[in-house]
């Protein structure tokens, strides 16, 4: 009966315990948190209830399980079960607790300073930092586990010896990998490239959504994905549109008869963007650009507060003036000339009739030659 009784009161008591423990940390950290409303780090820590408890109880048994007397032909195997759980929960907890400081940094930085560019920075840098430290305790976690294995200690002294080796056969085979998890951190603090940054890479414009220690992810407009490695951002050159102040300038073209009437469109134009919230009137302007014999090039220039805002204004102020020709000035918009041109009085003789005249005196010109190397006949 006792053999039953004592395995059965220290499981029971050390779960007993923990769930209380647990359940006072909790409140403690809730109370905390209505009290200090302005910072999420007691609501982020509360989110490490689980591998908290997972630790204490763990430890606990752990820690009495000798004095259980449970399973005694298989002691070995369940101290070395336990000491796994504690190692891996206890890892587990290291990531949520730093994830809550570094969460909680981040968002007093972003609520302290206003400029979106160096919140986007900063909140590339610690993604980073969270990606390193989470690869860096999960490392050490699994060569803890490991060294609980008595032949993995036995095997230590000839890891370290070949250890050398193994690392230079190793950066060889992963050379990739190395220079991608180095490329991952100089844009990280090399401040090249940051999350929510409007970028353009092979011709494709798009949003920075995800970036990790070896790849990068970016959103373009139609909802795609482009998946790239992070060392092509530090080998080759590309097009960030939201680096230094997120302000653009854009332009819209059209091409239009001679005849279209440029000062109103001027006008026009400033009544058009008066109109487009997407607008920042810091500037605008309409000027001819280009002539061909049958058509104009007209530009308009306008501004706006980031990359999606200028193309808004651009869609617009297109969308808009061609209405505006069509209805209007009609006779502005390019078309093709099908009729002959009317001369003014006195001008000069017309380029078909020229050609029709050339052709006439080159005809008598022919035939009075023909008749003057005619034989004649004698008397």
């Amino acid at each position: 009966m006792e053999n039953v009784l004592r395995p059965l009161i220290v499981v029971g008591g050390a779960v007993v315990l923990t769930l209380l423990i647990g359940w006072a940390t909790d409140l403690l950290l809730r109370k905390a948190d209505a009290r200090h409303s302005e910072t999420p780090l007691w609501g982020l820590l509360r989110r490490g209830r689980v591998p908290y408890q997972l630790v204490l109880c763990s430890a606990m048994l752990r820690g009495s399980y000798d004095q259980a007397e449970v399973l005694l032909g298989h002691r070995m195997a369940v101290g070395q079960i336990l000491s796994l759980v504690l190692i891996g929960s206890t890892a587990w907890l290291v990531v949520r607790i730093a994830a809550a400081i570094v969460q909680t940094s981040y968002s007093r930085y972003a609520r302290v300073h206003h400029d979106a560019a160096r919140v986007r920075r900063v909140r590339t840098q610690v993604s980073l930092i969270m990606r390193v430290v989470t690869a860096i305790v999960g490392v050490v976690a699994a060569a803890a586990m490991l060294l609980t294995f008595p032949a993995m200690r036995a095997a230590g002294a000839s890891l370290l010896a070949s250890a050398g080796i193994v690392g230079i056969v190793a950066g060889v085979a992963a050379q990739s990998t190395l220079s991608n998890m180095f490329a991952g951190l100089q844009i990280a603090f090399g401040d090249m490239v940051r999350l929510g940054d409007t970028v353009v890479v092979d011709g494709e414009w798009g949003t920075v959504e995800e970036i990790t220690l070896t790849f990068l992810t970016v959103r373009t407009w139609d909802e795609r994905r482009i998946t790239m490695p992070v060392s092509y951002f530090t080998s080759k050159p590309f097009e960030n549109w939201s680096r230094g102040t997120p302000e653009m300038t854009g332009i819209v073209y059209w091409h239009l008869d001679h005849s279209a009437p440029i000062e109103a469109m001027r006008e026009k134009l400033r009544d058009i963007l008066r109109e487009c919230p997407a607008w920042d009137g810091r500037a605008y302007g309409l000027v001819v650009t280009d002539s061909t014999p049958n058509t104009i090039q007209v530009r308009a220039l306008v501004t706006a507060k980031d990359s999606d805002d200028v193309w808004t204004v651009r869609v617009v102020v297109r969308e808009q003036m061609i209405t505006w020709l069509a209805a209007e000035h009609p006779y502005a918009l390019p078309r093709v000339n099908t009729a002959d041109a009317v001369l003014p009085q006195g001008g000069i003789i017309p380029a078909q009739d020229g050609v029709a005249q050339g052709h006439r005196l080159n005809h008598h010109h022919r035939a009075a030659s023909a008749a003057d190397s005619t034989p004649r006949a004698g008397r």
